[in-house]
């Protein structure tokens, strides 16, 4: 055999194979700080597993040779991160799973960048249409880390089988362009992904572990056939030997109404993509306007991060505030609006409502409100559109007694029927705790007393006895019972005791 390897027709095939140093080298890398599953078989690509909502840090770095595309030496380039589907037969039809996927979670995304912990990363940009994808410009020759969030778990997307459920894979995907002469990122310049699970939090924690204790029982060469765990995972340029042909057939059917360019098809093998990409490559780069799904602005939300850590974007601006009770007024503009779910604890809808008034969220019903935010969050936030307020648990109604010269006077001028009793003008006192330092608080807040000037409060008993109100007296007061006070000096002339009568 060896006489016949070394016949001059296998040297010439031989030497016609690619050399490794003929390797196209790639001219970005980016490494994702997230470990890799050790139960992967040696030769198979990596698997890494996130936590959903999860902040991880993918690195971007320059990694071109000396003299390669000088075109974008001092310039910036633009990066698409997309989180798509692993398995062909998904990416198929992804259009309708993300599709289902939003109508279960409305307002939610699929990916999300952490702006505040982002480093290098500039005119950062999401599109509602696009709930996968984020995009940003940045400079290959600075430190640049982008934090990305998966929020799509997966599960989401795998129908259920005897009562259990095996998550479908996904991808993340990074594509990289450079700036034409027109000034529009579209030329591309390189992609590369890696295969990800995502689980629902602290899940792919306990999924590692577990995989990590199932490798420790095997024998030493039955390891031998899996490649060991990573600290990080680095985004490969790989295909998943796409079919290029039906690659086009598909994107045709989907686009009847439309031309596909004659060089779709090379320009798909050329781009070395692990995904079909969107069907609007260039949905982030025109200004076009475009048709706004439901309860989503039509524009894109625009950030930018400085090249160093920074603090979190402020919110919408500081605005004129609407009123100073807690109900949501038709009047309320979109940006009071916003306030005011913030205020609520409603601040994960903020995006949803982003374009909602006050009076467009008063028009909700409570089956609208439960279909879009889930049952517990709509009912909460329909109670408080609605100022539901709970009843407190005891009403007491309380008013000062007026000076003793005052009511000789009015009693002097009352003998007809012009008497004016407007001088017994009551106090509403809402009782939640059920305690005497609560009356007392409240006392000091509905007649404008110092708290601190007040050392007791007792209650007229029979024969004229003060007896001192303690919170077994107040949990047996009668609901809307009714009290006049009035004031005595302390003992010791500090302060003074407050007296119901």
């Amino acid at each position: 055999f060896s006489d016949v390897l070394a016949l001059p027709i296998f040297k010439q095939e031989d030497s016609s194979l690619p050399q490794e140093n003929e390797t196209k080298h790639p001219p970005f890398q980016y490494v994702m700080c997230a470990a890799t599953s050790p139960a992967v078989k040696l030769y198979d690509e990596t698997l890494t597993y996130l936590n959903q909502g999860q902040s991880y840090e993918i690195r971007m770095l320059d990694n071109r040779k000396a003299g390669d595309i000088p075109e974008i030496n001092g310039k910036l380039v633009k990066s698409i991160i997309r989180v798509v589907f692993h398995d062909r037969r998904l990416q198929y039809t992804e259009h309708q799973q993300l599709e289902g996927w939003k109508w279960n979670r409305p307002g939610d995304r699929l990916l999300d960048l952490d702006i505040p912990m982002s480093v290098g990363v500039i005119d950062i940009k999401t599109n509602p249409s696009q709930l996968n994808a984020v995009e940003f410009l940045w400079d290959p020759t600075k430190c640049t880390s982008a934090f990305i969030q998966v929020h799509c778990i997966s599960t989401e997307f795998t129908p259920r089988k005897h009562g259990g459920e095996k998550g479908v894979p996904f991808r993340i995907q990074v594509d990289t362009f450079k700036q034409t002469e027109n000034g529009e990122y579209t030329d591309h310049l390189h992609s590369a992904s890696c295969q990800i699970k995502v689980f629902k939090p602290k899940g792919a924690d306990r999924k590692q572990k577990t995989d990590r204790e199932k490798m420790e029982k095997r024998t030493a060469h039955e390891k031998e056939k899996y490649q060991p765990s990573y600290d990080t995972t680095v985004l490969t340029e790989m295909r998943l030997e796409p079919i290029i042909e039906d690659a086009v057939e598909h994107e045709q059917k989907k686009s009847s109404k439309r031309t596909l360019p004659a060089d779709y098809g090379d320009s798909l093998a050329k781009r070395g993509s692990c995904s079909p990409w969107p069907d609007t490559p260039t949905t982030f780069v025109n200004n076009s306007p475009t048709p706004a799904p439901t309860f989503t602005s039509a524009q894109h939300n625009t950030y930018s991060v400085p090249d160093s850590n920074s603090s979190s974007p402020n919110h919408q601006g500081d605005g004129t505030s609407q009123g100073s009770g807690d109900q949501l007024h038709p009047s309320a503009t979109i940006q009071e609006t916003q306030q005011w779910l913030l205020k609520n604890r409603f601040s994960t809808y903020t995006r949803l409502f982003s374009n909602f008034s006050g009076a467009d969220l008063l028009k909700l019903t409570r089956e609208d409100l439960v279909q879009i935010c889930g049952p517990a969050d709509g009912i909460r936030l329909y109670n408080a559109l609605k100022s539901r307020s709970v009843r407190p648990r005891l009403t007491i109604y309380v008013c000062q007694e007026p000076l003793r010269s005052i009511q000789l006077e009015r009693q002097d001028a009352g003998n007809g029927e012009n008497s004016n009793g407007a001088i017994y003008v009551y106090h509403a006192i809402y009782l939640e705790e059920m305690a005497a330092s609560e009356v007392t608080r409240k006392l000091a807040l509905a007649f404008n007393i110092p708290l601190h000037q007040i050392n007791q409060v007792y209650r007229q008993g029979p024969t004229g006895i003060h007896i001192l109100v303690s919170d077994q007296m107040v949990q047996n007061f009668q609901d809307e019972s009714c009290f006049l006070f009035t004031t005595i000096k302390a003992e010791n002339g500090e302060g003074f005791h407050i007296i119901l009568k």
